[in-house]
């Protein structure tokens, strides 16, 4: 089933990032995700001391930006496991910064 990206990072993640503070700041990291194409945008996610939070635009200091298309995010949050690797190396998936923060992400989805 397809997740409605704009639902996702507009409430769904605010909402449980709200719920579960504590689990949250455990990630420690602050990301920046680009979504092109079709129903896709920019949102910071601070998950560190002074978040969490989510909103979005793009401030500038993240420690893991993400960039990936709409069609492609999709498969990536159905089975982020299964997924996330193939779209990386396949040059889909494009991380900067501190790669090793975007392997935390599961976690984040998990809360939402």
């Amino acid at each position: 089933m397809a997740v409605d990206i704009q639902e996702l990072f507009n409430n769904t993640i605010p909402a449980a990032l709200d719920k579960n503070k504590d689990a949250a700041k455990e990630i420690g990291a602050k990301y920046q995700f680009c979504i092109t194409g079709d129903g896709g945008g920019e949102w910071f996610i601070d998950l560190t001391a002074s978040g969490p939070s989510c909103a979005a635009g793009n401030p500038g200091g993240a420690d893991c930006t993400l960039t990936i298309s709409g069609e492609d995010f999709q498969k990536l949050h159905e089975n982020p496991d299964a997924n996330g690797m193939s779209l990386f190396f396949s040059g889909k998936l494009k991380v900067a910064g501190n790669q090793m923060l975007a392997m935390k992400l599961k976690k984040l989805f998990q809360l939402a």
